[in-house]
């Protein structure tokens, strides 16, 4: 079968490796055919060597929509035909944060495509416990990209009851992008979401978020106070990974309100420590999803509160996951989400 790694820096090699076999499965293991891939911020910084958490060489890919091939003897999950997708952690099950459940944040944790081998691969074999079923109809695009919606779902839950709050989400990417739209399904009142990139923002606009603004034109404290008035904003999500972002996020935000650093810090931000005590935020941060959040992920992109159509800027083929790379290096400026077909 065909296998795409990462091998160093800017190199993937195409390899040619011997397919996992059904009659090797272990009783909860799942064999899957791998149909999609998207590609994420986190493995382009990994393309660039800038990812302090990459272990090369690597095989590719934890986005990804499958066909179920075969089953163990012990799953009851999924069945051979269903289309499906499933998380790339691989937990300890045994540290403190593990044995609360929160194996998110497991002392151990390794996630495929990065500090362990992913799915960029025609076959693949995943223990049943990380598998999620997608319900019929539902592409498989938008079956690659239940993984990116799960960090929104968690990242939001984090920010705590958004129900009836004013919020902003720091940059409009594709997760900022999908953080504002869970905003809005969780039932925030008004959702402001900021970039310096109009292409960007009228992406945003295109998925339901319409209030937008571009802070390279107007700062955000003029821009929250015309839509926000005398409510100030009660929530905040800074997903643009720069200090000019965070602070510009607390000195606008109402008092005793929360923050949410979704985002990786290329260097890490200088702080008002002062001023986050005297005006009491509470600055949370957010680590991947939990199982629950892949499936809350399902239900919305499902029922249509979450779009992905928008996010979605071109296909590449297998044989082409260099060159989708490079796309991305000649024009991430516009363009969202990329999808490997096999």
């Amino acid at each position: 079968m065909r296998q795409a790694v990462l091998v160093e820096p800017k190199h993937i090699e195409f390899r040619e490796v011997e397919a996992p076999k059904a009659s090797d499965l272990k009783e909860h293991q799942v064999l899957l055919n791998i149909k999609r891939i998207g590609i994420c911020g986190s493995e382009i910084h990994s393309y660039h060597g800038c990812h302090p958490a990459t272990f090369y060489p690597v095989v590719q890919g934890h986005e990804y929509s499958a066909v179920v091939v075969a089953t163990g003897m012990a799953v009851t999950i999924c069945k051979a035909g269903d289309v499906v997708t499933a998380r790339p952690q691989l937990a300890c099950g045994k540290c403190k944060p593990c044995q609360r459940g929160e194996y998110n944040i497991c002392e151990e944790l390794r996630v495929q495509a990065f500090q362990a081998n992913g799915a960029a691969q025609d076959f693949f074999v995943v223990d049943d416990d990380r598998i999620a079923v997608l319900p019929e109809g539902m592409s498989l695009d938008y079956g690659a990209m239940i993984e990116p919606v799960a960090v929104a779902a968690h990242a939001t839950m984090r920010g705590g009851d958004l129900k009836g709050k004013n919020v902003v989400v720091s940059g409009a990417g594709t997760i900022g992008n999908l953080v504002a739209q869970f905003a809005k399904a969780r039932g925030a009142k008004r959702v402001l979401i900021t970039d310096v990139s109009d292409f960007r923002l009228e992406i945003a606009r295109k998925c339901g978020i319409i209030d937008t603004l571009n802070v390279a034109k107007m700062p955000l404290k003029e821009g929250a106070k015309r839509l926000f008035g005398d409510e100030d904003f009660q929530a905040a999500f800074e997903v643009a990974g720069v200090e000019s972002s965070i602070r510009s996020l607390m000195e606008c935000i109402g008092k005793g309100s929360t923050i949410v650093v979704v985002a990786v810090f290329g260097k890490d931000p200088s702080l008002n420590m002062f001023y986050l005590g005297e005006h009491e935020l509470k600055v949370n941060g957010t680590m991947m999803y939990r199982h629950e959040d892949y499936l809350t992920a399902i239900d919305q992109v499902s029922s249509g509160a979450i779009r992905l159509e928008p996010l979605i800027s071109n296909h590449f083929p297998f044989e082409q996951y260099d060159e989708a790379y490079k796309f991305i290096d000649e024009n991430g400026a516009t363009s969202m989400k990329i999808i490997i077909k096999l």
